[in-house]
This record gives C-alpha cells, sequence and structure tokens, in this order.
C-alpha cells in the first residue's frame, strides 16, 4: 500500500518530513496530465476558476464531468466524506501518466491515530496518481485563493513532495489549522523539484 500525505495529520504517512531533507527529483520522461474531477456538490464557476489557477503553472490540465461520491466514503455519523475512501476511489479510475485532484466542498475527514474521524482540508498519495481538496473549511472571505493553495498543496504530494519548514511555501504543514493566508508560492527547493516533473513556473 503506498503512502498518503494529508494536511495537519501524521497519521497514515511520515508528514514530519520536509523539504529541508535531500530530496532527489528525477527527470520525468513522459508529462503527466491533471485531471480534475468535481463531485456533484461542487459549483462549475468554482470549477472553472480552480482549474485556471492550476493552469498558470502546469498547463496540462483537463476538466472532467462532475459525478457522485463512491458510496463507501458516507460517514453517516458524522455527516462527512472519509477522505482516503475518495483517493481510492479516483486512484482505481486513473491511468498512468495522469493524475485525479477531486473537488468538493463536503466536509471530509480521515482517521489521525487514535481520532477515528479527523476532518481535514486535503488528502493526497504521495507519491500516486490521486488526491482531492475540500473548501467546506476554509474562509468564505477568501476562499477561493485559499482553496487553490490547498489543491495546489496536494498536487504537490502526488508529485512525491513533503511538507516542507517553509512558511511562506505551499507544501507547509498545516497541522491542524488553516495557515494558508500565510503561503504565497512554492519555496525554491520546492519549485525546483516540480520542474524536473515538468511543471512551469514564470520564474525561479
Amino acid at each position: 500500500m503506498r503512502s498518503s500525505s494529508f494536511c495537519g495529520l501524521a497519521a497514515i504517512v511520515s508528514l514530519a518530513f520536509s523539504c529541508s531533507e535531500k530530496q532527489q527529483p528525477e527527470k520525468s520522461g513522459k508529462p503527466m496530465t491533471i485531471l480534475i474531477q468535481p463531485f456533484k456538490d461542487f459549483s462549475s464557476e468554482n470549477v472553472k476558476q480552480t482549474a485556471g489557477e492550476i493552469r498558470k503553472i502546469y498547463p496540462s490540465v483537463k476538466v472532467l464531468e462532475p459525478i457522485d461520491f463512491p458510496k463507501n466514503a458516507y460517514y453517516k455519523a458524522r455527516n462527512r466524506y472519509r477522505a482516503d475512501s475518495i483517493i481510492k476511489f479516483l486512484d482505481n479510475h486513473t491511468k498512468e501518466s495522469f493524475v485525479t485532484i477531486g473537488l468538493t466542498s463536503k466536509d471530509i475527514s480521515v482517521t489521525k491515530g487514535k481520532i477515528k474521524d479527523y476532518g481535514i482540508m486535503g488528502l493526497g498519495y504521495r507519491p500516486g496518481k490521486a488526491c482531492v481538496a475540500s473548501t467546506f473549511r476554509l474562509n468564505k472571505k477568501n476562499r477561493d485563493e485559499q482553496f487553490f493553495k490547498i489543491a495546489i498543496h496536494e498536487l504537490g504530494h502526488t508529485q512525491g513532495l513533503k511538507h516542507c519548514p517553509e512558511k511562506t511555501c505551499f507544501m507547509r504543514d498545516a497541522e491542524g489549522g488553516n495557515p494558508t493566508d500565510e503561503e504565497t508560492d512554492f519555496c525554491q527547493k520546492c519549485k525546483t523539484f516540480l520542474m524536473n516533473k515538468n511543471w512551469k513556473f514564470n520564474s525561479i
């Protein structure tokens, strides 16, 4: 079973790692395509906005038609959706050379240590082919900007990036909070790592 990384958690994977450790970016062969998979609760306007922001730094993006959540993802006791079940479902429907990010406005959760159902903003395999991001825990006044940062953070995990100690980096560990307003960009090390995987940036 592959590892998973997620915002503010340390259950399924070792999230204590950071980009200050030695990360070995490998030159990629065939560039991947990012598939944006909205669930039916997520508005088409927000899909368009999120896709536009992601395309600014990774142009190979395709938006898919909205779908229902997998039935096994719903956790009735808390009226939430299990993020681990969601990304497993997305992973099973994602071919090689593609990465799928699920977009939702619903509350999502995962097991954290002894906490069976812990609410989170996003979850992604590290590395892997699937991740999910939710707007549920974001501030209403600048939700779109915050959501892009959550989405790009989870996509970074799928590429193999660990959490970063730089407080302004998109790969910062949320540590149970929402520090997205302090994040401004990928740090130099994380950006270089992604450029070796065909990501595009205006400057470095």
